[in-house]
């Protein structure tokens, strides 16, 4: 697949990319889709949770009341979860939602979200962006010009560009990482994928 290259104001330059089919032509594995988004999306949770059980409750050990002869149920702590106050059953804990995929599966997830971006044209290439300081202004021009201005937009650098990261942090919709950052999440996410010319060698060869 060839794709026009585009400069900053949205015109089409003289020059053309050339897509590879081995990252950009690949049958569509949901399985695999699913996988990586499902650890990409586990990753990001803190798994800071927290209930207090009845150990951790402040409060007096003291039997509360006789054992027998009251008419009600025995009661031996005030933490009790039974009681107003008392401790939770069986509460949140911290823990790690991590888990281990296997690189091929991710690699293959990767392939065919590209791929299904490409075989849904949505994907467009741009020259390398560029900014001698932060500019939103700027930014926001860029998109407009390439007609992406109203549409969930993810832009691959490619290399990180501080300026360019900037620009684009205050505009709503619009995420900006570096080829190395890419993942399945971001891409299926995205209703406009654009790419730098940087940016597709790199993809390609870490995927090949």
């Amino acid at each position: 697949m060839e794709l026009k290259v585009h400069d900053k104001t949205g015109k089409s330059t003289s020059s053309k990319v050339k897509l590879s089919d081995s990252v950009f032509g690949v049958e569509f594995n949901d399985h695999a889709v699913y996988l990586d988004v499902k650890q990409y999306r586990a990753q990001q949770r803190q798994g800071t949770h927290k209930a207090k059980e009845r150990a951790d409750i402040a409060g007096s050990t003291k039997k509360i009341k006789r054992q027998k002869g009251t008419g009600t149920a025995r009661a031996g702590s005030i933490k009790s979860p039974i009681f107003r106050g008392g401790g939770r059953v069986f509460g949140p804990a911290p823990r790690d939602y991590s888990f281990k995929l296997n690189k091929k599966v991710k690699r293959v997830a990767r392939k065919s979200a590209l791929s299904a971006k490409a075989k849904s044209d949505n994907i467009m290439v741009i020259e390398d962006l560029s900014f001698e300081s932060p500019k939103t202004k700027d930014f926001a021009s860029v998109l407009n010009n390439m007609g992406a201005s109203d549409k969930k937009s993810l832009i691959v650098l490619g290399d990180a560009n501080k300026n360019v990261y900037l620009s684009a942090r205050n505009l709503k919709g619009v995420k900006v990482i570096s080829a190395s950052q890419l993942n399945t999440y971001d891409v299926m996410d995205a209703k406009a994928l654009i790419l730098t010319k940087s940016s597709i060698e790199i993809i390609e060869n870490t995927l090949s």
